[in-house]
């Protein structure tokens, strides 16, 4: 619950061009957060993760939420390649990015805008850790 009250939270704040770049295990709450963050922007609609899709396009809220799952993609190349660029670079809503660390190693590559860098922690079956930073490329 306190991964959707986050979520709702930065949501409410966000602004085109903001870019979440999630990392961390598998049940560490990355789609909680994106669910949050859909309910923030006034998106009333299911999230899901778009494994197999590699995005999911949210639409209905205060901005457009394009939402990413890298999980699949096992390289910086392999992501560049999957034609995410327009999301990826400067999206016209808000983005999120599911196993973002397949995006970018040391530094983030291609974006102008401001991004959110989110490391999920898995402590124990009900425990979460939930640290960010924010940069401006």
């Amino acid at each position: 619950m306190e991964t959707m009250a986050l979520g709702r939270n930065w949501g409410g704040t966000a602004r085109a061009g903001q870019i979440f770049a999630l990392s961390g295990d598998l049940g560490a709450g990355k789609t909680q957060l994106v669910r949050g963050l859909a309910e923030g922007l006034g998106f009333a609609g299911r999230v899901q993760s778009p494994t197999f899709a590699l995005i999911n396009i949210y639409e209905g809220g205060r901005l457009p939420l394009f939402h990413m799952d890298l999980y699949r993609l096992e390289s910086t190349a392999a992501v560049l390649s999957a034609g995410l660029d327009e999301y990826l670079e400067n999206p016209a809503g808000v983005a999120v990015v599911e196993w973002a660390d397949r995006w970018f190693d040391s530094d983030i590559h291609g974006c102008r805008g401001n991004i959110r860098v989110v490391e999920m922690e898995v402590l124990g079956p009900d425990e979460r850790r939930i640290s960010y930073e924010d940069t401006v490329a």
